[in-house]
């Protein structure tokens, strides 16, 4: 008996994205055509201004196309209200940035339960989800700090225990290891496998890190606005 494979999570076709320049019109993206499958760690490479981030951006709903469309489990965010995307986003989508986007004056620990509370997470659970993330990235023990406290590499892997405290199906995350060293850009990537093995979710990274590629399942390259595989 033939095994049948998993539908994509996430399935973009035939994207164009254009935006308004000087009164004439920039074409971004040029037709993209990409899958997203959960439990893997995708991938987007290619220098700045190649696209990344603007692609990012329509993975997450956080923009829509000029061309084609953008399918979620199998629904167009072009079908969906305002509304509806802000609740996909709040309860299926967890983001990662460059800038750690992190409550200066919380604790690590209450910067991720926050997280739990936006999305309308039941508060018997956020006792137990809190520790479970802070456990996933390494710092159970620094709980208590707050930001100023940390490391850019410890803000960066609270900003990540921050993005999944929610249980998301799709982890996107826009050049997470840009400001930091080699060795905690590795650990980041190896905290992104642990979490892809322990919660099963996807994950979709940009970088222009060519020694983080290997760690991948699939990686694309971007070049002017168009995608390749590897």
């Amino acid at each position: 008996m033939a095994v049948q494979q998993a539908a994509p999570l996430l399935e973009v076709r035939g994207v164009h994205k254009s935006f308004i320049s000087g009164g004439s019109p920039l074409q971004v993206l040029k037709g993209i055509d990409l899958t997203v499958k959960s439990g893997q760690l995708t991938m987007l490479r290619g220098r700045s201004g190649s696209g990344k981030t603007t692609l990012l951006n329509l993975l997450g709903g956080l923009d829509q196309p000029s061309e084609g469309e953008v399918l979620f489990r199998g629904r167009p965010f072009q079908d969906q209200s305002d509304r509806q995307l802000t609740m996909l986003r709040r309860k299926q989508v967890g983001f990662v940035f460059q800038s750690f986007a992190l409550l200066p004056l919380f604790s690590a620990w209450e910067n991720v339960e926050l997280s739990l509370r936006m999305a309308g997470v039941g508060k018997s659970q956020w006792k137990t989800r809190t520790a479970r993330c802070l456990e996933l990235v390494g710092l159970t023990k620094r709980a208590n700090h707050r930001p100023y406290e940390l490391s850019g590499g410890e803000q960066q892997r609270i900003a990540i225990a921050k993005a999944i405290a929610h249980k998301p199906a799709l982890l996107l995350a826009d050049e997470p290891t840009a400001e930091l060293d080699s060795q905690m850009a590795a650990k980041i990537i190896a905290i992104f496998r642990d979490i892809i093995e322990a919660e099963g979710i996807a994950i979709c990274m940009t970088t222009h890190d060519s020694t983080l590629w290997e760690a991948a399942d699939v990686v694309y390259q971007m070049a002017d606005g168009r995608l390749e595989p590897e």
